[in-house]
């Protein structure tokens, strides 16, 4: 069974946290569930984000990367740049308008990935699209 829950739309998705991230799986688990809105990214390529300004869980860096495949799941901590979710449905290299990024890999899919393309055409052209991330 699945560690994650993940809504968007009527899209389902499951993910699991990454064992190589406990410090921002703590950390996140006390946010869950997050029910935000979907927004596609402006300088990551084919990505969606959940922004949440100046909230930000004191982590740090830790299993982070610039680079994620689809369906994985990063949250910035950072300073630089405001904290937020990233989800990726396709090629992506975490960016912002300050430069590139890198964000912690917490969680990955392991259902839902055929549904990764139509969530990232809706965000695209239909605009912002409610999520919901919970406990599975």
């Amino acid at each position: 069974m699945a560690d994650l829950k993940i809504t968007v739309g009527e899209l389902e998705f499951t993910a699991d946290w990454e064992e190589a991230a406990p410090r921002t799986r703590e950390a996140l688990a006390a946010w869950l569930p997050i029910k935000s809105r979907l927004i596609h990214c402006k300088w990551s390529g084919e990505s969606t984000w959940i922004p949440f300004g100046e909230e930000r869980p004191d982590v740090g860096y830790e299993n982070h990367t610039s680079h994620p495949s689809r369906g994985d799941l990063l949250i910035f901590t950072g300073d630089i740049s405001e904290c937020e979710i990233l989800f990726p449905y396709g090629a992506c290299s975490f960016s912002s308008r300050v430069g590139q990024l890198a964000g912690n890999h917490f969680a990955t899919l392991v259902s839902g990935h055929e549904h990764l393309a139509e969530m990232g055409r809706r965000v695209l052209w239909e605009g912002a699209q409610e999520i919901e991330i919970r406990e599975a």
